[in-house]
């Protein structure tokens, strides 16, 4: 019933979360003496956990909420941790009294990982997530992502990174192929200018390259 609920909300009302413009992103640049201050779009990494991963019409509808803030998909994953794989990446949080049992849900089932891009992304995914603490956000932020989806504090939808460094780290630690500095170099203008399109079988934008007044295909 609350899922069918929840579902009803979002048909209704869509809603867009405003980020905390007081954290820059980890990537600016000016491109000459005099020209106004460019921001490139930021990196972020954010995870569907097992309790929604497992139901697509839920993921469904976040992805549709992630677009509709202005996200850009760089790059997906639909995975199945290890026990082992989630331990080594939750192992800052070995020793508290969470750990077991987060390892345990996060390698219970599949799970999918996303590379996401705007400005300020990781500031803005982390408030389009809503508060760790379910039980509360469904009260205080009830229009996030874990306010509409969420069902404990270990159930709790999604996960994001909290900082430009750990950004990185995560984002290797899913996507070992993906070459950051390749993608701002040779893939970014095309997100910064939306000159993409989405793909919806892969779950990822595609820049719109041209050769010979060809557009690259999904």
């Amino acid at each position: 019933m609350a899922t069918q609920f929840a579902r009803y909300f979002l048909k209704i009302k869509r809603f867009a979360v405003k980020p905390n413009c007081s954290i820059l992103g980890f990537t600016q640049r000016c491109y000459s003496t005099g020209c106004p201050e460019q921001r490139k779009l930021q990196l972020t990494l954010a995870i569907l956990k097992p309790d929604v991963a497992s139901r697509p019409h839920i993921v469904e509808d976040i992805h549709d909420i992630i677009k509709e803030n202005n996200f850009f998909f760089v790059a997906s994953k639909h995975v199945h941790l290890t026990r082992k794989e989630a331990e080594e990446f939750y192992k800052e949080h070995h020793g508290k009294f969470f750990h077991g049992r987060l390892v345990n849900f996060m390698s219970s089932g599949h799970i999918w990982t996303h590379i996401l891009a705007r400005e300020d992304a990781i500031a803005h995914w982390r408030k389009l997530m809503g508060p760790t603490k379910v039980f509360k956000t469904i009260h205080s932020d009830p229009h996030t992502i874990r306010g509409l989806f969420g069902l404990t504090d270990t159930r709790n939808v999604c996960h994001g990174s909290d900082s430009p460094e750990n950004a990185l780290k995560e984002i290797a630690f899913f996507f070992p192929e993906f070459d950051v500095e390749k993608w701002y170099r040779e893939e970014e203008p095309f997100y910064h200018h939306e000159n993409v399109k989405f793909c919806s079988e892969s779950i990822v934008h595609v820049p719109e390259k041209t050769d010979k007044n060809k557009t690259e295909s999904c």
